[in-house]
């Protein structure tokens, strides 16, 4: 009081009992346990919001003053520290009233991309003549539809663009086991191609729909001559596994898919 009497009472006094949950010299802010509500003038009588910092999720009563954000427990969200952030699940303890969710590891080989999936064979972009050589054909595919059937397949239908290579058996006549259903299917136009969905849980081999694909493989898949799917579910088309060459296509390996079916002649 003293200061302000000699400042020609301008200034240099304090303010007393700050009312509507101010604080301050000039009850100028928030007391502790409050924070401001931007919208209102300081004199406002709803100027200051109280904190309502969740008595179990916050760690403590005090928000940000500015904010009215609360300290939150590991795992706990919200302004007030009323919910649990993702990937949490709601516990019974005071102490961490949040608590992880546990990972789910799926029974089927390669989901969620467990450890049973291993090293993809044939999970290579290099192509040489070897690999060519030790695969019954090679064509050249546009993949345009993805379908699953049941829980063990999944159906591409694939445009075929163009082949490099038929078994030898693909040119037979149309005879049991003689390859004739795989020579009607690996030409130009539109196929099936099927892969089980643990391969493609572990990208073995990898496929999306809008992309060209490379593929070599062998008429014989799982004990399916030809790679023709006929049963359990499923219909006629190629089939692919792990062991199978699936590779997104470069234009400039037309040249060197050329120079193979000229040198494949004395594959081994």
């Amino acid at each position: 009081m003293e200061l302000f009497k000699l400042s020609g009472r301008e200034s240099g006094g304090v303010c007393l009992k700050c009312r509507h949950f101010t604080a301050g010299r000039h009850c100028h802010y928030c007391r502790e346990g409050y924070f401001r509500d931007p919208t209102k003038p300081i004199s406002h009588r709803k100027a200051c919001k109280a904190c309502e910092c969740h008595p179990i999720g916050a760690s403590g009563r005090t928000c940000n003053q500015t904010t009215g954000q609360c300290p939150c427990k590991d795992g706990v969200t919200g302004t007030t520290c009323n919910r649990c952030a993702k990937g949490y699940q709601q516990s019974r303890s005071h102490i961490a009233p949040c608590i992880k969710i546990p990972r789910v590891v799926s029974s089927i080989p390669g989901i969620n991309g467990g450890d049973s999936c291993g090293k993809c064979r044939s999970a290579t972009r290099r192509l040489n003549l070897k690999k060519y050589c030790r695969r019954d054909y090679a064509v050249l595919a546009k993949v345009t539809h993805r379908e699953g059937i049941g829980d063990e397949w999944v159906r591409f239908t694939m445009a075929v663009q163009a082949v490099y290579k038929r078994a030898r058996s693909s040119s037979n006549s149309a005879t049991p086991g003689g390859g004739g259903e795989s020579s009607r299917l690996i030409k130009r136009g539109t196929a099936s191609l099927w892969v089980r969905v643990r391969d493609l849980a572990c990208k073995c081999p990898k496929v999306k729909t809008n992309k060209s694909y490379l593929i070599l493989g062998k008429e014989e898949v799982g004990g399916v001559t030809g790679g023709i799917s006929v049963g359990a579910g499923r219909g006629p088309g190629l089939e692919v596994d792990r062991r199978s060459i699936v590779i997104e296509w470069r234009d400039e390996w037309h040249r060197r898919m050329r120079r193979f079916q000229r040198r494949g002649r004395k594959c081994k």
